[in-house]
């Protein structure tokens, strides 16, 4: 499997959407780029289980290395493991999703679906690399686009949102800058020459007291990119001021590549310090999940409301890295793949809504279900994964990871396991709240616009989010062997 295939093909996609003439020809030409990505993840999915069940067990498959800049140390170095490949997968599953979602759009289409495709070139380049210095490159990469696709083809306060993403991101890339250089220098040793190979990286683990320095850099950094609490301010204004297709991708991918950079960096080149360190990740976790929760009951506009929420999600994600046992590590990867379908689902859905309605105020819409069956029956698929509904893939992940935390016998870590178990209740009651108040009750609009329900593009990718939710939630196990 050569896995420069999945980069050259959004790269290619790119090219013919430049060359394309028509609207009609640059969404076709997306599209058919958006389906040869799935179909290619879905052949790397299952190449990597023909591999495993033929008993290779190597901790990365399909391992290529180019020169890239030779006298610098830097690679073009790629591999997979279980993880990488379920995020690819995931990946693909958004990519075609959202642009399907935006099928419709008018303005500047063709610069918008070239954003799009560089968004998922960013992606994949960066869960596919094994050098330190390649991945900073890919999620660099994707930064710009959301800048733009914010700052053009978004609403509300688009321009000061574009620019608070935009600078808090770069923050924390200047975080992970600084750890990056110090390991880099660190594996100049004698004769040797520095690396940002993440293999070699491993091989020759920091001093312990090293460790303690950079891991705080490192671990910010990415987590910075995956709304850390207290820096998670840009998640809010972003999603809500961003196109469906964009908060879709921003919510589903973007801010899993800061929990993936936690995952596959951090924690792999610096386990002492992860060790050291996992009570104040558990207890920023916890502060972020019952945080997230508490404001998300707050919110009146629904993309504000599954952006907060998103904050609390993701604090699951951090808890389960933060207690350092298996379970509860493949838990949190399974939580970033559950959180990245619903989210993607919930902000198509809402999307959905806006176009027909010209509202997202939760007090001004009542009884849509009988204007919108098939747009009120995937709202309320997406908020009931949400809130942990047993089939469906929220359940899952979120007992993965409290079952993995609870196996932390100390007290501290029992109590912060519980506090963030009772997030579930919070969580049901601003579901159901807002569920019963746009979809319940006798049909009203403020505006009583005439629509109909959602066409056959937003049909198809609400579909395909569904089957994915529910494949991961009817028969998790699959999920947790490719992971594990």
């Amino acid at each position: 499997m050569q896995l420069n295939i999945l980069i050259a093909i959004p790269i290619l996609t790119t090219l013919l959407i430049l060359v394309a003439k028509s609207n009609g020809q640059i969404r076709l030409v997306a599209l058919l780029g958006g389906i040869i990505q799935l179909i290619m993840s879905g052949a790397l999915l299952s190449t990597f289980f023909a591999y495993r069940h033929a008993g290779i067990l190597d901790n990365f498959l399909f391992k290529k290395s180019y020169a890239w800049f030779p006298r610098l140390g830097i690679n073009f170095a790629m591999g997979v493991d279980g993880a990488a490949v379920s995020m690819i997968l995931l990946t693909a599953l958004v990519v075609v999703a959202g642009i399907l979602v935006s099928w419709k759009i008018k303005e500047r289409v063709k610069e918008f679906f070239v954003l799009l495709t560089l968004l998922s070139t960013g992606a994949y380049g960066f869960f596919i690399s094994l050098d330190f210095f390649t991945m900073f490159f890919f999620l660099e990469l994707a930064v710009i686009p959301k800048f733009l696709l914010i700052g053009i083809w978004g609403s509300g306060k688009k321009e000061y949102s574009a620019m608070k993403l935009a600078l808090m991101l770069m923050g924390g890339s200047v975080l992970l800058l600084i750890g990056m250089i110090a390991l880099y220098f660190h594996t100049a040793t004698g004769n040797a020459l520095p690396t940002f190979s993440l293999t070699e990286l491993a091989e020759h683990p920091l001093p312990i007291h090293q460790q303690y320095l950079i891991f705080p850099f490192l671990f910010v950094g990415f987590g910075v990119f995956t709304a850390i609490f207290p820096f998670h301010t840009w998640a809010p204004d972003g999603h809500s001021s961003a196109p469906t297709a964009a908060s879709m991708f921003l919510a589903g991918i973007s801010m899993k590549l800061g929990a993936f950079g936690c995952l596959r960096v951090v924690t792999l080149l610096m386990p002492e310090a992860a060790t050291y360190y996992s009570g104040w990740i558990v207890g920023v976790a916890c502060i972020a999940i019952l945080y997230g929760s508490l404001a998300t009951l707050m919110q009146k506009d629904l993309k504000y409301m599954n952006a907060y929420s998103s904050v609390s999600h993701c604090g699951i994600i951090l808890l389960g890295l933060g207690m350092m046992t298996k379970t509860s590590i493949n838990g949190a990867v399974m939580q970033m793949i559950s959180h990245g379908l619903m989210t993607a689902l919930f902000f198509g859905v809402i999307g959905m809504v806006y176009d027909r309605t010209h509202t997202r105020k939760i007090e001004d819409m009542s009884g849509l279900l009988k204007k919108l069956p098939f747009s009120g029956t995937v709202f309320l698929i997406a908020g009931l994964c949400s809130l942990g509904l047993p089939g469906l893939s929220g359940f899952a992940a979120e007992v993965t990871v409290f079952v993995g935390s609870w196996e932390r016998t100390e007290l501290a870590y029992r109590v912060a396991t519980i506090l963030a178990c009772s997030s579930i209740v919070v969580t049901a009651v601003y579901i159901l709240r807002a569920s019963a108040k746009v979809l319940m009750g006798p049909y009203e609009v403020v505006d009583n616009p005439s629509f109909t329900d959602a066409k056959w593009n937003e049909q198809l990718a609400a579909v395909l989010l569904i089957g994915a939710i529910l494949a991961i939630g009817v028969a998790p196990f699959w999920l947790m062997n490719l992971i594990g």
